[in-house]
């Protein structure tokens, strides 16, 4: 939990806090693991030496996302209730990439988010927006040969949070991706363009480098829209090398 008293910061204090990391900051191109503006990365980064940890007997307490096979199904979070969800349709599609451009495959992608009115299905968000009965937020699928994935699902809505005071999240949906094994998840968070919120949040500004940044955000693609049906974005997830896209702790719930 964070202080109360840090939930009283200003906008103005926290968007200060931010340029003068970003004025002293060069040629940084991963997010910082304790950036004070985001108040909670005092609690979520290591303090510790890392140890090696033996990956079978993780696993024994990792989570478990799903019972069966990927269902095609489990793509489209639209037909996931017993009626239509409300929002804006959208697909969201992408490649993804190692870093000398080739295709990963039969990768599990996993997604979660906010629904229509920025309200996710979990105990913890008690913040007054509606809940979607048709809507869990969740979905999941595998690339294929060219490592291509393919969401459909509802446009989410920013939303408030504790950092400081009248604090909003950007719109944004939540990546997860799997190697062999859950020690080798990685988490990262997809924006939409334009967002006028970029500059005054602190977990995505956490990346100092503006051609970084760059890199969280989709591209609207006209192409992966369809007639009368949804809006379409593209969003490649390059794993590697110096053009990867930024990944964050999996503790990070927002």
């Amino acid at each position: 939990m964070l202080d109360p008293a840090a939930t009283q910061d200003s906008q103005e204090t926290i968007s200060a806090e931010m340029k003068a990391i970003h004025d002293a900051a060069s040629g940084e191109t991963q997010p910082r693991v304790n950036f004070p503006p985001y108040r909670s990365s005092a609690l979520r980064h290591p303090t510790k030496d890392m140890h090696h940890a033996d990956p079978e007997t993780i696993e024994l307490w990792s989570p478990a996302f799903g019972h069966r096979d990927v269902h095609t199904l489990e793509a489209d979070l639209t037909v996931q209730g017993n009626g239509e969800p409300i929002g804006e349709r959208m697909k969201v599609r992408g490649r993804v990439l190692d870093g000398e451009g080739r295709a990963v495959r039969n990768q599990l992608v996993e997604i979660w988010q906010a629904n229509a009115a920025g309200r996710y299905v979990h105990k913890r968000d008690q913040h007054p927006a509606p809940l979607d009965p048709n809507f869990t937020g969740v979905g999941r699928t595998i690339t294929d040969d060219q490592g291509f994935y393919e969401f459909t699902t509802i446009k989410p809505a920013p939303y408030p949070w504790k950092n400081h005071h009248n604090a909003w999240r950007p719109a944004h949906i939540h990546f997860s991706l799997f190697g062999t094994d859950f020690t080798q998840r990685m988490i990262t968070q997809m924006y939409f363009p334009g967002d006028p919120l970029f500059s005054l949040d602190p977990i995505y500004q956490s990346i100092t480098d503006q051609k970084a940044r760059d890199r969280l955000v989709a591209t609207y693609d006209h192409s992966v829209s369809e007639h009368e049906w949804n809006t379409g974005y593209y969003w490649d997830i390059v794993l590697t090398g110096s053009n990867r896209t930024l990944m964050e702790a999996d503790t990070d719930a927002h």
